[in-house]
């Protein structure tokens, strides 16, 4: 059995493709892709919490259905866009605004909202949540586990932490430039010619 890790789908919210520039091009062609790269890496038998958002509609039929072609034991931490047709199926394994759980030897926070500090999170606790769509620049030790961020499917833990080490990787491999202003000063005092002094006037002879 794994665990995974996701937020803001918003299965049935057309907006999202335009706001966050989604890879679709109708809520049809989202809603089953979205299915489909879940399923891809999800098993029967895997558990997935969901850190919210993850409908938006007052369709309770649609989010039966949604949940129903979705692989694994699903957890939903509810989003402030989750309506009652959300938050009441029975197809949810747990319901509730906060958990915390230890996983791979590490306490792991989970709320929809990031947090400025979070339960022991002096002492090496991980801060996961969604709704900020990939646009907040994180704390360390916090991750935004939305689909934005991740390619449009649940992640386990290891690539979540794995993906920070990444970004640092890539920005401590970029060369250091050195200042052009610099260079133009040094070019030019190479360039620079030594300033002639005037020739005296001749002495008139008595």
């Amino acid at each position: 059995m794994a665990v995974f890790f996701t937020s803001d789908t918003h299965f049935g919210d057309a907006r999202r493709i335009r706001i966050d520039k989604r890879p679709f091009k109708t809520i049809a062609e989202h809603d089953a892709g979205l299915i489909a790269r879940w399923n891809a890496i999800v098993g029967p038998d895997d558990e997935v919490y969901h850190l919210g958002d993850f409908a938006v509609t007052m369709d309770a039929t649609a989010v039966e259905r949604w949940l129903a072609a979705l692989n694994g034991r699903k957890h939903l931490i509810i989003g402030n866009n989750d309506s009652p047709a959300v938050t009441a199926s029975s197809a949810w394994a747990s319901i509730s605004y906060y958990a915390e759980l230890v996983l791979d030897g590490r306490l792991v926070v989970l709320c929809h909202y990031p947090f400025r500090t979070w339960h022991l999170s002096t002492k090496g606790s991980i801060d996961l949540h969604g709704h900020s769509h990939g646009k907040l620049k994180e704390l360390p030790r916090q991750y935004d586990v939305g689909i934005d961020v991740f390619e449009y499917r649940p992640v386990p833990l290891a690539e979540i932490l794995a993906s920070r080490r990444r970004v640092r990787k890539a920005v401590s491999a970029k060369p250091v430039k050195k200042s052009r202003v610099k260079k133009k000063s040094r070019a030019a005092k190479k360039t620079a010619k030594p300033t002639k002094r005037p020739a005296k006037p001749a002495k008139k002879r008595r």
